[in-house]
């Protein structure tokens, strides 16, 4: 009888990469945590406490460069000794601050995403693991990084388990955890081994780029605010410093204001 023999080199190899594979969901995990939960939930609180105020105060910014770009306008006109055309005046900074306007929408934007997050139903701790543990599993079953070779139809519902694991949506995660089956390792055969070094290397650079992509979370916006979520303190400070700045801009609006009156003449209002 044929006795198959698994040489130690491809055993441990074998053993490496089913590490690595572990590893790597892990680390997928704690990514798609900070991702898909931590982050969206540090920004959800942040703009619940602090969202209108910076609303308000980007809205008084673009206000006030807006009045004062009118301003250099009309200057222009009347240095020139040329009426101004205030239909033509008013087209043309449209034009100039569309982008400060699709920047304001997207604001909010912001803050309808915000609110409706802060009204979603709240998972119990043992939910929240279950959830976590099940999307792990199916991380480990069906992450393209892990199985490059995966059918359309197995990402598609690798997709809907982002999705599910995003929206806290548990029932969906069962489905999709009991839809999954997780690959088998190749065994001793002719050309594996060379699979499996090449399998060894691709996972080798796949962790080190989750690891940079978790530091570079961890380093940008919205993680950054959770130290000022964390102090009360700093909240307060961020408040009056909004507040500060609103009223500043609220009187450069209003003396621009005042400024297009006088370049128009009491008769233009």
């Amino acid at each position: 009888m044929d006795v198959m023999i698994i040489f130690p080199e491809f055993a441990a190899l074998r053993d490496e990469v089913r590490k690595l594979r572990t590893e790597l969901s892990i680390l997928v995990l704690e990514r798609d945590e900070l991702r898909y939960v931590e982050c969206p939930n540090i920004e959800t609180a942040y703009l619940m406490k602090l969202g209108a105020l910076e609303y308000q105060a980007f809205e008084a910014k673009c206000a006030y460069l807006r009045l004062k770009r009118k301003v250099e306008l009309l200057q222009a006109k009347r240095n020139r000794q040329e009426k101004p055309d205030l239909k033509a005046i008013e087209t043309q900074l449209d034009a100039e601050f569309a982008d400060f306007r699709e920047k304001l929408n997207e604001q909010i934007e912001k803050m309808n995403e915000a609110i409706r997050r802060n009204g979603l139903e709240v998972l119990s701790g043992d939910d929240t693991r279950e959830l976590k543990r099940l999307y792990r599993r199916v991380v480990r079953a069906l992450h393209p990084d892990l199985h490059p070779d995966i059918s359309p139809e197995q990402l598609t519902l690798f997709h809907r388990a982002v999705e599910a694991y995003q929206n806290g949506d548990l029932a969906t995660m069962r489905v999709i955890d009991a839809m999954a089956s997780e690959p088998i390792l190749p065994e001793s055969e002719d050309d594996a081994m060379t699979a499996l070094i090449r399998e060894h290397d691709r996972l080798k650079g796949l962790l080190d780029s989750v690891r940079r992509s978790i530091q570079d979370i961890k380093a940008d916006y919205p993680y950054t605010l959770k130290a000022i979520l964390l102090d009360e303190a700093k909240v307060q400070a961020r408040k009056t410093e909004l507040e500060t700045l609103l009223a500043q801009l609220r009187e450069l609006c209003a003396y621009y204001q005042e400024r297009i009156r006088e370049l128009l003449g009491e008769n233009h209002g």
